[in-house]
């Protein structure tokens, strides 16, 4: 029977966005060109069989897919039963892409060798259990294969300027997702240390901004960052008995800041990759 992720023995856990509408946050965030433009400087090219972990709804994993062609193949891992079935209803069908429900917070010793494994946004959700995964996913790659970690870094945290009460409790909010959900606001800055420690050769690291928002936002971010503070603030809605109407006024107060074209909003990505050394 597949582990929901993270339940070891004793552990609990909770993925920090899950709610009914994270197929489609997920979606409607994803950039397809900036994917592409990543995916090249970590060295996707044709003929590579992919691994995508944490590939949710699908979407990354057929613009990897496209990008191995011809000859190459994908297969998408994820542990929630309805982003899967999303993907093999909305992406799956053809020769070289498949979709699997997996647990990659335990081993994958079965699931065969890859030329390349791509994260991208996984670690984040799993702080604990973050250096155990990259572990495990080592055992997944061919002698000379590539590992791709990418994943923000001080996360919903720049922002100018907002009021004094938002800036005061945003970083609670942070700190508290990070403590009971398990989150890392700051993971970005750890992605050289999962693959330095681990043993990879030919480290190589980049960083670009993955939010750069001023003026009028685009509608895609409007939709992702009000369903991000939704759901991440409701599940730590005790932070807010102090916060003037509580949840509900600070949803609403962020959504006043998020809409005024004077703001300014940026989150860096910080991508690192590795390769496995040709005799381990």
């Amino acid at each position: 029977m597949l582990q929901k992720p993270g339940f070891g023995p004793g552990k609990k856990n909770e993925y920090l966005m899950e709610s009914e509408d994270e197929a489609i946050r997920l979606e409607v965030k994803t950039d397809p060109d900036a994917l592409r433009r990543q995916a090249l400087w970590c060295g996707v090219k044709p003929g590579m069989r992919v691994l995508d972990v944490g590939c949710g709804p699908g979407k990354t994993t057929a613009l990897l897919y496209e990008m191995v062609q011809p000859g190459g193949s994908v297969t998408g891992i994820d542990f929630s039963r309805e982003r899967i079935q999303y993907a093999r209803e909305n992406y799956g069908g053809r020769d070289g892409i498949e979709f699997q429900l997996r647990d990659f917070c335990l081993p994958l010793s079965d699931i065969g060798n890859y030329d390349f494994i791509w994260v991208r946004f996984v670690l984040e959700y799993f702080r604990a259990e973050s250096s155990d995964i990259v572990k495990n996913l080592k055992s997944c790659l061919k002698p000379g294969g590539t590992l791709c970690l990418l994943d923000l870094d001080y996360n919903c945290l720049s922002h100018y300027e907002m009021p004094p009460q938002m800036a005061e409790i945003l970083p609670k909010i942070m700190a508290a997702t990070d403590e009971k959900l398990n989150f890392d606001t700051f993971a970005g800055r750890k992605l050289y240390s999962y693959i330095y420690d681990n043993g990879f050769l030919d480290i190589a690291m980049n960083l670009e901004a993955h939010h750069l928002i001023y003026g009028k936002a685009a509608e895609s971010d409007i939709y992702n960052w009000m369903k991000k503070i939704e759901v991440a603030a409701k599940k730590v809605e005790s932070i807010f008995q102090d916060y003037e109407n509580g949840y509900e006024g600070f949803i609403s107060d962020f959504q006043k800041f998020f809409l005024d074209n004077r703001r300014f909003t940026y989150t860096p990505l910080i991508i690192c990759k590795g390769v496995t050394p040709l005799a381990d």
